[in-house]
């Protein structure tokens, strides 16, 4: 076995200029490798998952960090890794690229019970088929009551998203312990999708969460050169990938489709050109009362962290709240407890947002 691993960072307290006077932006953690998603243990730990492999438990205030060891079968590759951790309620769910030999790897999904320093993960769902693609995992996760909500991107497949007789390309809703929900839509309206899928269409969705407002699931959308977009996970709809771009168009320039039309899933908003969106929450808080109700999306490309005013269904306004100040932004989380905002960076940092 292998051993805990301590390691001490410096704690930065240099606050950057943001759009508004009252907000600061502070530096907590740095010389991360690669991190990919955060989740809260509790009001001063957290989770971070490296895409190399680590699963690190930090300590927000003392600044130690903990490698936590594990069994899980990772496939490095260009995006794949380690990518996405949830904790809830004493349980760690993981998304990851797991390695299926001779370069082909799923985008799956594991749990264990929360031990001091060495997890037993089990699957609890596996994208099938296996891809030799390094690319587009998706692997946001959102648990909602008894479910569990998957996002498994189309690995750079295209109109794979349309063949719901396959997992790339969709959104996976399953129960805690990975058994299938009997009203997903194989069991109502869509008699030839497999029983996990629960919306298809999408390309590499990576952001997702759960509204304490509305109690609905929202969903960010990485397009190709452009068509990014914010939305609603709507069961057994279609939200029409490779068949609508959502505005933009393919690496080489050529057109792929129509931004939207009549029988697909619509956005709430896209962008066009692509700011790179990643990961989203709904907002609910003490720190900024006034964002309440709010969509916040964060950007690779752009490298902003941008704030969505919609009400059912409908864009109202949008406003950026941080833009190449920090660098790429690949998760973001809140402290429940204060309402502050935390951010983790390609860059290897973790930030504080508060006021």
């Amino acid at each position: 076995m292998n051993k805990v691993v301590l390691i001490i960072f410096i704690y930065f307290t240099q606050s950057l200029e943001l759009s508004s006077n009252e907000t600061k932006l502070e530096q907590v953690i740095k010389g991360l490798n690669n991190p990919w998603s955060l989740s809260f243990i509790n009001n001063d730990e957290i989770f971070v998952t490296e895409k190399s492999g680590n699963l690190l438990k930090i300590n927000l205030y003392d600044k130690k960090v903990e490698k936590i060891n594990h069994n899980l079968n990772i496939l490095e590759d260009d995006q794949g890794g380690l990518l996405e951790v949830l904790y809830n309620n004493n349980e760690i769910f993981i998304s990851y690229s797991e390695n299926m030999g001779n370069g082909k790897s799923s985008t799956s999904v594991a749990k264990a019970s929360f031990r001091k320093n060495n997890l037993n993960f089990k699957n609890i769902f596996r994208a099938e088929p296996p891809i030799n693609s390094g690319y587009h995992f998706g692997s946001r996760l959102v648990v909602k009551d008894n479910y569990i909500f998957i996002t498994a991107g189309e690995r750079g497949q295209g109109m794979i998203a349309q063949d719901a007789t396959k997992h790339p390309g969709s959104v996976i809703r399953l129960h805690l312990d990975g058994s299938i929900p009997t009203d997903n839509p194989k069991f109502t309206e869509k008699k030839d999708w497999l029983p996990e899928i629960y919306l298809i269409g999408v390309r590499n969705p990576q952001g997702m969460s759960l509204s304490p407002f509305d109690n609905k699931i929202y969903l960010s959308n990485h397009g190709a050169k452009g068509g990014d977009w914010f939305g609603e996970v709507k069961k057994g709809e279609n939200y029409g990938w490779k068949i609508l771009g959502w505005g933009g168009k393919n690496y080489n320039g050529t057109k792929i489709g129509p931004k939207w039309k009549k029988g697909y899933a619509k956005a709430i908003k896209y962008w066009t050109p692509s700011i790179a969106v990643s990961s989203i929450i709904i907002y609910k808080g003490k720190e900024f009362q006034e964002w309440n109700g709010d969509a916040l999306i964060t950007s690779l490309k752009d490298q902003s962290l941008r704030k969505i005013k919609y009400k059912k269904n409908s864009f109202i306004r949008e406003d950026i709240i941080i833009k190449d100040s920090i660098g790429r932004i690949r998760d973001i989380e809140i402290q429940k407890s204060t309402g502050e905002i935390f951010l983790l960076t390609d860059q290897g940092s973790l930030w504080r947002l508060h006021k």
